[in-house]
């Protein structure tokens, strides 16, 4: 037989407790009957008690006993101070426990309470299970609240959602029902925000009071956060402004030229605005925005104004100097969409002399106009009015085009770039309405060009049309900036990606036939933001993909399946590859350039159709020193590569056979050095030479060339 080793006496077998009266109280001695020092707890339950654990219903003194010797003995005291089972009358048997962490053994003995009516007022108990809410303006939400009656009585309640506007309940701010004795009633108070400047996205402290006939008011705290909601835009002008910017008899004098800069918050945010001027720097243009940084409230808009000067003093006599102006809002809460947040603006700075007195010179004059006339590949009116983000050369390769964030795609002569007598530009091509990212021809016949813009949209312009409309338009996701386009090769299908990381196909000889909105054939979403993707091998089965994160995956549009390709430098968040490029006889060579300054080719004969990793056949960082390389472009027969980087030059890469760089041009060949840093590059071969062009961010864009190496066994002519 077990031998015990704690004896326990209570006080008291039966006790009466009235709830809001005098606490209940009994006391309980313990017995060290065991051969060793020990310290004594207890613990007293109810039966059907179905309370929070966390209720203090009777309070315990001394809490834990100190160590006592065999044979000692040690005193509780219990009170009961509250209804161990809210609502109920009557006979309740508690079970009071003994127990000793040092001894393991235990000691119960039973005892009866007899919970007799309360004479006090109760307090109800409010719950919100969701202590934190969050909505967007004109969504809904509903505020659950679960109320509970621990009193023996019934009683009607009145609830009250306080803390935010009433108008944001629509189905009102009270509730008012009756909870049994002991019983929980649920409801909810439903949640609408509007859409006005009174709606600011914060968070708003909200409280739910419950008022009652028998007791107390009670509450319970939550917050409601409002999420951002709306667009911030922003807009400039006039578009032209000049130096001086009206005439006066004071014709020396360089009256400065006003911009009106307009920032619309269309969003729930509290916002401050400040901006950024690119641009004029040679022509040494100071800038004033007053005031410099402006508060926005919601729904509401500042207008502030922008004064140009130029520090240095205007030509006597010359043309008219056409600045291009960057201006760049900065908003400093970023969690709404933001829109059109560069303009660029022309700045026109005008000669001390009036032109109508350049008549007086016209040997002066006949000069100037041959200098900026059409027939300089380098004329400053022939450039793009923003940042070149493409260029492409035609089958032939003796036409090319240009996309930028002018929202233009324009066609280039490419005998113009190398003949002076030759007309450079041949005109717009489109207009696209929104900023251009990539624009490519459609390789069969190249009688179409595909371009991707900002907003998601993507365009067919017709070569030979004059129509001021694209052929074609589609979308799937709107603000899903394309900045991809890839044509197989039969001219089918398009691949489109996207900076949320989206991949689509589409079908586009059925954008052609149909007039209603066409959807993709396919889509894979990937994790990353995509900077570029081209067709890789010989089928046109695999997708080569590339952007945030120095992610370089392979996607099987045919089996559907994706590959990661383990580039040799993990990138974190603002690690980029910019750009990927392959050649169209030897698909399985690969060219990949990051803003980290590295150009790399892979083999990708081992990974397209196995297992094994993707083969690295070269690297080097010192093309173009250290500096972001925007773009890289592979030859036809892949002999050559060309590259474009944040140094300004455009650098040319005789390669081997294998791939990898000619020892004799290790360090590469420069073929240009702008002042401005290379957005984009493409490749040509034609007769004995090879063609580069390449566009800039200042909005140039132009053309190279340099002599063919066939004596080093790659290529034939």
């Amino acid at each position: 037989m077990a031998e015990n080793l704690i004896g326990m006496v209570v006080s008291k077998k039966d006790i009466a407790f009235r709830p809001g009266g005098k606490p209940a109280s009994f006391s309980v001695t313990i017995v060290n009957e065991s051969d060793r020092f020990a310290s004594f707890q207890l613990e007293v339950t109810a039966a059907g008690s179905e309370v929070d654990p966390d209720y203090e219903w009777y309070s315990i003194s001394p809490e834990v006993s100190t160590k006592n010797p065999p044979g000692d003995l040690v005193e509780f005291h219990v009170s009961i101070v509250d209804t161990p089972v809210p609502g109920f009358l009557g006979l309740v048997n508690l079970t009071v426990r003994a127990f000793s962490m040092d001894l393991r053994d235990e000691a119960r003995q039973v005892m009866r309470l007899d919970l007799q009516e309360g004479v006090s007022s109760t307090k109800l108990i409010i719950e919100l299970p969701f202590p934190k809410l969050q909505v967007a303006p004109l969504d809904q939400v509903e505020i659950p609240v679960l109320v509970r009656n621990p009193s023996q009585l019934p009683t009607n309640v009145t609830l009250t959602c306080s803390g935010i506007p009433v108008e944001w309940l629509p189905n009102g701010h009270t509730r008012q029902f009756q909870v049994k004795p002991g019983g929980q009633f649920s409801t909810s108070f439903l949640c609408q925000p509007p859409f006005n400047g009174d709606t600011i996205s914060q968070v708003y402290p909200l409280a739910i009071e419950a008022a009652h006939t028998n007791g107390l008011a009670s509450q319970a705290n939550a917050v409601l956060e409002v999420m951002p909601k709306g667009h911030m835009d922003f807009d400039c002008t006039p578009k032209q402004q000049s130096i001086p910017n009206k005439l006066t008899w004071a014709f020396w004098r360089s009256t400065p030229a006003i911009y009106t800069l307009y920032a619309d918050n269309a969003s729930n945010l509290l916002q401050k605005v400040s901006f950024e001027i690119f641009g004029g720097g040679r022509e040494g243009c100071s800038f004033e925005v007053t005031p410099n940084e402006a508060d926005v409230k919601p729904l509401e808009n500042a207008q502030l104004s922008l004064n140009v000067t130029i520090k240095k003093s205007r030509p006597w006599v010359g043309n008219v100097k056409k600045v291009p102006l960057r201006i760049k809002a900065n908003w400093q809460d970023r969690r709404a969409d933001i829109r059109d947040e560069q303009q660029t603006v022309e700045l026109a700075i005008k000669p001390v002399i009036p032109r109508w007195f350049l008549a007086l010179a016209i040997a002066l004059i006949l000069f100037l106009l041959g200098w900026f006339s059409s027939l300089n590949p380098y004329n400053p009116f022939f450039v793009h009015k923003g940042a070149v983000t493409s260029v492409r050369f035609n089958g032939l390769s003796n036409n090319a085009i240009s996309s930028s964030n002018d929202q233009t795609i324009k066609r280039w002569n490419t005998a113009g770039f190398h003949v002076l007598w030759e007309n450079v530009e041949l005109g717009v091509l489109a207009d696209a309405g929104k900023a251009i990212r990539v624009a490519t021809y459609r390789p069969v016949s190249n009688d179409f060009v595909a371009a991707g813009l900002e907003n998601g949209e993507i365009q067919l312009w017709e070569i030979t049309s004059d129509r001021k409309k694209p052929r074609s338009s589609f979308a799937y996701k709107k603000d899903d900036r394309v900045f991809g386009l890839e044509f197989t090769q039969d001219s089918r299908n398009l691949f489109s990606s996207h900076g949320s990381g989206l991949v689509l196909r589409w079908d586009v000889d059925q954008s052609f036939l149909s007039e209603d909105p066409i959807q993709p054939l396919q889509t894979q979403q990937f994790d990353f933001a995509i900077y570029d993707a081209n067709l890789v091998g010989k089928d046109d089965s695999t997708l080569a993909i590339a952007g945030r994160f120095n992610q370089l995956v392979l996607w099987n549009w045919v089996g559907n399946n994706v590959k990661t390709v383990n580039y040799p430098r993990p990138g974190g968040q603002e690690d980029y590859i910019q750009s990927i490029a392959t050649s169209g006889f030897s698909r399985n060579l690969l060219a990949t350039a990051d803003n980290q300054g590295y150009i790399t080719l892979w083999n990708l004969s081992s990974c397209l159709n196995g297992s094994r990793n993707c083969e690295i056949v070269d690297q080097w960082s010192d093309g173009h020193g250290g500096k972001p390389v925007r773009s890289v472009s592979l030859s036809t027969n892949g002999c050559y590569l060309v590259s474009g980087g944040d140094d300004g030059r455009v650098m040319l890469w005789p390669l081997s056979k294998t791939g990898k760089r000619i020892s004799e041009f290790l360090n590469g060949k420069a073929l240009g050095k702008y002042s401005s840093a290379m957005n984009a590059v493409d490749i040509k071969l034609k007769n004995d030479k090879v063609l580069t062009v390449s566009g800039a961010d200042d909005g140039h864009v132009y053309g190279q060339q340099d002599d063919r190496v066939p004596k080093f066994g790659c290529d034939r002519i």
